[in-house]
């Protein structure tokens, strides 16, 4: 179990976090004797949200404890013998551990549409009862994450991006979330203090207009919080006229605090609401020619990745962002499926595959390995590759295959291949050291230094290759040629 600071990163048993439909089925398996049958599950997503061209990997940090949790006391018994479920399964749930293994993406990676970011191998029925959770865990994860990280990625070289959305979360636990994976995507604080705490860091946050409506005048607010926190004074100067009234008082409280030798060194002001880009400007010129040139700017108020670009574009003046409604409730779904893509017959894996009139929506079948393929000289990532599990790849010239139009291909030269997903429990049992969020958030960083800049931009960005080998791609290809053939012979 992970320990963040002597909290718990998962501490409830979610034996019972799952669809119905998993436990029915998983019923008629074992009554059908096929409790000991193998199967491998991809999980994978379609679509970047919001028509980006990334994700970012997250929510392995729940998931092994979920894993490791995983049992069914006598409580969660009762609700199979209440709803009727047979005594076999009953007692099959009594000795329940998962047994199989699995394999993950790292937190913190960049990742792409329709490649299995964490796959399952294990008994049918232990690979079918853990999917509900493993779903919820890592769409919700991944939502923070790539919001926090496209954020990121619009800001200027120097400007920290805090988190400030736990009250626009779904929840306590949605805000914690949303929190920690901000911080591991590359955000350089939270104003979230459970998770300052559980991280060992110092929360971030000023103050309130309703502290200011509360004293007699905005200065007396101003001055009364200065005298409090002169190591870390930012004044938020949009309550009443952010150019009449709010710089102009806090210019004031600035000449006090150095008139009376208190520290100047963080000192600024924080816009909330208004045109940011000219109220910017406007509040920069007025704080250097009053002789604060050190004074730092904040800008909040509902930013979305599109937002920060024009306010870049318009010259807008800031050092720092607070942003939270984007990051804790990002819009758009991440949407990561679950699905089945190898049975194990006669100590063979056989692979599945799942059919659709939209291409986009073909499962990519068999047991298999993902790579990605790196320019040696430039370090920029080139293609995502999946290739048959055993299939030995050629490293030094690799031709790889649109996976889904055969018609598409291109040769590799002067590359490195990584293996992406990592060993994660090998026959139910925790084969991985998950890494601490900050050293998450260092991994994130230099592996988006990885993407060229045209699959990182907000608009229109560059599809980035989801190739497979040669072999891979035949297999594939075959495998829908015999599901055609086997409905026409229907």
């Amino acid at each position: 179990m992970k320990i963040y600071n002597g909290y718990e990163r998962l501490s409830r048993n979610y034996s019972l976090l799952t669809d119905e439909y998993e436990y029915t089925m998983a019923n008629c398996y074992l009554l059908a004797g096929k409790e000991k049958e193998e199967a491998v599950f991809d999980v994978f997503f379609r679509k970047v949200p919001n028509n980006g061209g990334y994700a970012i990997m997250a929510g392995i940090d729940k998931l092994i404890p979920f894993i490791e949790n995983l049992k069914f006391d006598e409580k969660a018994l009762d609700y199979f013998r209440r709803k009727g479920y047979s005594n076999e399964f009953v007692n099959y749930l009594k000795n329940f551990k998962f047994s199989g293994d699995i394999y993950a993406v790292p937190d913190g990676t960049p990742v792409f549409p329709n490649e299995p970011i964490i796959t399952v191998k294990a008994p049918l029925i232990e690979a079918q009862i853990i999917e509900t959770a493993i779903l919820s865990i890592v769409n919700g994860a991944m939502e923070h994450a790539t919001g926090a990280r496209r954020i990121i990625e619009s800001v200027p070289s120097g400007v920290g991006v805090m988190e400030f959305g736990a009250r626009r979360a779904d929840g306590c636990e949605a805000a914690i979330d949303s929190s920690i994976y901000a911080i591991m995507a590359g955000c350089v604080g939270t104003s979230n203090v459970i998770v300052a705490d559980m991280l060992n860091m110092k929360a971030m946050g000023t103050l309130a207009h309703s502290f200011i409506e509360s004293f007699p005048s905005e200065y007396e607010a101003f001055l009364s919080y200065a005298k409090a926190y002169p190591d870390n004074c930012i004044l938020l100067v949009d309550t009443f006229d952010t150019l009449k009234s709010g710089v102009i008082n806090a210019i004031k409280v600035f000449d006090y605090m150095k008139r009376n030798n208190l520290s100047l060194n963080n000192i600024g002001i924080r816009i909330d609401s208004g045109d940011l880009a000219y109220l910017s400007k406007e509040a920069r010129k007025i704080l250097d020619k009053a002789g604060f040139p050190q004074a730092k700017i904040c800008l909040s108020n509902g930013l979305t990745a599109e937002v920060i670009e024009s306010l870049v574009n318009e010259g807008a003046k800031f050092n720092s962002l607070g942003v939270g409604d984007n990051i804790s409730k990002p819009e758009g779904r991440m949407g990561c499926v679950y699905k089945e893509v190898a049975l194990k017959e006669d100590n063979k894996w056989i692979p599945k595959i799942k059919l659709s009139n939209d291409t986009v929506k073909i499962v990519n079948p068999g047991y298999k390995k993902l790579y990605r393929a790196y320019d040696k000289n430039t370090g920029f990532a080139l293609a995502d590759i999946m290739a048959e599990k055993d299939e030995k790849l050629n490293t030094k010239d690799l031709t790889i295959i649109s996976i889904n139009d055969n018609l598409k291909s291109s040769i590799l030269d002067n590359f490195k291949l990584v293996e992406l997903q990592k060993p994660i429990f090998r026959s139910g049992n925790l084969v991985y050291t998950d890494p601490d969020i900050l050293t998450k958030k260092k991994y994130c960083d230099l592996q988006m230094k990885t993407l060229y800049p045209e699959v990182k931009r907000n608009k229109m960005p560059h599809e980035y290759y989801v190739d497979g080998t040669e072999s891979y791609v035949k297999m594939k290809t075959d495998l829908i040629k015999d599901a055609k053939k086997l409905i026409k012979r229907k």
